[in-house]
């Protein structure tokens, strides 16, 4: 099986793409690597899969280009017999869509259009992407399920990945593409996004440089240890969707359908305090963060709870890695990467 893994260089896709490997599958990867945030690390990523390829014999082709660039896209499929997709693209951030808008319309809506052109055009056996909790918006029934309704996001990121489900519908309905969506809940682990809390708040308590805590660390969120969703993106990936046949057109379920179509939650099922997840850094660094109290900010959600059952019943997925576990990983990989 060959498996293309978009967005490769970025944090969750490299971990699939290596994971792939390793079991040994051929993997094609495809990524732009911008420079969202450091490089350096993209590029480190990319060492470790080319090495992975060496090691384990599995074949791996790279392709450095732009997922909304249409002619790159088709020479892809062209050169390389695809069986599968994994697509883990995207213009990340939830706060960056406020500040820039047109970067998430190019990565997340014109290159996801050109993915699904390629995946039915070449009849790939199912494609799984990435979409985000994010989508839940203004719900605040906890948990969140995917038999709710989403139409009230919150930022134009969460709009685009929302936009993203409805356009793989469409070509499940149309075309019969298998597609499944699944909605990441905060994702953390070694060869973490530098945006992302987990590394700005390690990086400056280590440098005893004070750490900007929004909502007062009073909000939660279902963070969930990269390890146990690589494991869930694997084992969905391995299960194309099928049609639900209790699908009911007269009340419809926004989680399946008559074609194949499924989203799913992949999240840990256990939400922390963000104080609560700063003490764990705390306690794996050894050392007392300086804290900046701040209120919450523009677009973001107070709290985040998946109910991630359907996803348990689909294909096994039970996430196993707890918060402090996790952050103890973190902190190692951080500390060996940097040298501190």
């Amino acid at each position: 099986m060959t498996i293309l893994v978009t967005g490769n260089a970025g944090f969750i896709g490299f971990h699939v793409a290596k994971t792939l490997l390793e079991r040994g599958d051929s993997v094609v990867g495809f990524d732009i690597v911008n420079d969202y945030y450091d490089i350096d690390i993209k590029e480190a990523r990319l060492e470790i899969l080319e090495e992975t390829a060496r090691r384990t014999g599995s074949e791996y082709v790279f392709y450095r280009e732009n997922l909304a660039d249409r002619a790159a896209v088709e020479r892809c499929f062209t050169e390389q017999r695809i069986g599968r997709v994994i697509n883990l693209a995207a213009q990340a951030g939830v706060r960056y869509s406020i500040e820039n808008p047109h970067a998430y319309v190019e990565s997340n809506i014109v290159a996801f259009t050109n993915l699904l052109e390629a995946c039915q055009h070449y009849r790939v056996e199912h494609l799984t992407y990435a979409s985000t909790s994010s989508v839940y918006g203004a719900n605040t029934k906890m948990p969140f399920s995917e038999h709710e309704g989403v139409d009230h996001p919150l930022q134009f990121y969460a709009a685009t990945k929302r936009a993203n489900e409805l356009m793989a519908h469409s070509y499940s309905h149309l075309y019969r593409l298998p597609t499944t969506g699944l909605r990441f809940f905060t994702v953390y682990g070694p060869w973490g996004r530098p945006d992302m809390a987990l590394f700005l708040f390690t990086k400056a308590t280590l440098e005893g440089e004070p750490i900007q805590v929004f909502n007062h660390g009073n909000h939660t969120r279902d963070f969930t240890y990269i390890d146990d969703i690589v494991e869930g993106v694997i084992r969905t990936n391995d299960v194309p969707a099928t049609p639900s046949p209790s699908w009911n057109s007269e009340a419809p379920d926004p989680a399946t359908s008559n074609a194949p179509f499924r989203i799913y939650n992949i999240g840990n099922n256990d939400p922390v305090m963000l104080s609560a997840y700063i003490e764990a850094i705390e306690e794996a660094l050894g050392k007392r963060a300086i804290k900046k109290l701040l209120p919450i900010q523009a677009g973001d959600v107070p709290y985040t709870f998946a109910d991630s059952t359907e996803l348990e019943r689909a294909v096994g997925y039970k996430p196993a890695t707890p918060v402090s576990v996790g952050v103890d990983n973190f902190v190692a990989w951080y500390r060996d990467y940097y040298q501190v």
